[in-house]
């Protein structure tokens, strides 16, 4: 592919801005042609954005920049609200779903990594259902992301491109989604986003996403303003999230 344009990150941090968006998310297709991947292309867009609009939320949906752990850095610390990378499906099937230069322990690494280097970031990672995978598999999965740290998970149907892509080996019921979403939420995830349609980019998980992270902030600048300095004080935080003295 040709190289990058350089003023894409100022024109589309621009239009962005222009646009009036509350919460926006920024993707493209895997650059390993590139040295970091794209991830110094993907931090300027959101420094620029961050410039114009800082009220916005962005959320990058990244590749794994081959495991590369200063390209996660520069991106989780570029002013991102939102740290994604897809795991896609669970550890067996990864050399028949994904290149063979991806991995699932690398992703793994990845998402760790993003919440290791910046404070406060969220991760998010989506799975992809009915490619023959067990439920004590998904349920495996599930319970190695949140020992990562990941936030936010997703879980959808896989649906065949074309005849050159992967079959479908099943198509998942909604009950089986509902009880994902409801183990998801028992493990600790902040959301879980589980149905036939749900992709890694949702609407409704935005939605949530947006209402979650403002809430957060909104409850630490509370406890920032109540806080009482003082040697002699013994704080407590208590379950409401608030601190007593």
């Amino acid at each position: 592919p040709p190289p990058p344009d350089p003023e894409e990150p100022f024109n589309t941090a621009k239009a962005i801005a222009e646009w009036g968006l509350d919460y926006v998310v920024l993707t493209s297709v895997d650059r390993d042609d590139m040295e970091d991947g794209g991830a110094d292309h993907f931090a300027k867009t959101v420094q620029y954005l961050k410039v114009w609009q800082p009220e916005i939320l962005v959320e990058c949906l990244v590749s794994d920049f081959r495991g590369d752990e200063e390209a996660v850095r520069h991106l989780a610390g570029s002013g991102l609200d939102v740290y994604a990378h897809n795991i896609e499906t669970v550890e067996r099937l990864q050399p028949f779903v994904r290149d063979h230069r991806a991995g699932y322990e690398q992703s793994l690494r990845v998402l760790r990594r993003a919440k290791e280097f910046q404070e406060g970031v969220y991760t998010k990672t989506s799975i992809m259902l009915g490619l023959g995978e067990t439920r004590d598999e998904v349920i495996q999965t599930m319970k190695d992301l949140r020992e990562a740290g990941v936030d936010v998970l997703t879980l959808g149907q896989y649906l065949r491109p074309s005849d050159k892509h992967l079959a479908v080996e099943e198509y998942v019921t909604p009950e089986q989604f509902d009880e994902y979403r409801e183990i998801g939420n028992a493990m600790g995830f902040r959301y879980v986003a589980s149905g036939p349609m749900v992709r890694s980019s949702y609407k409704a998980g935005e939605f949530f996403l947006e209402h979650m992270i403002k809430g957060d902030r909104g409850r630490a600048e509370e406890l920032a303003k109540t806080f009482r300095t003082g040697h002699q004080d013994v704080r407590q935080l208590s379950d409401d999230g608030t601190l007593s003295t």
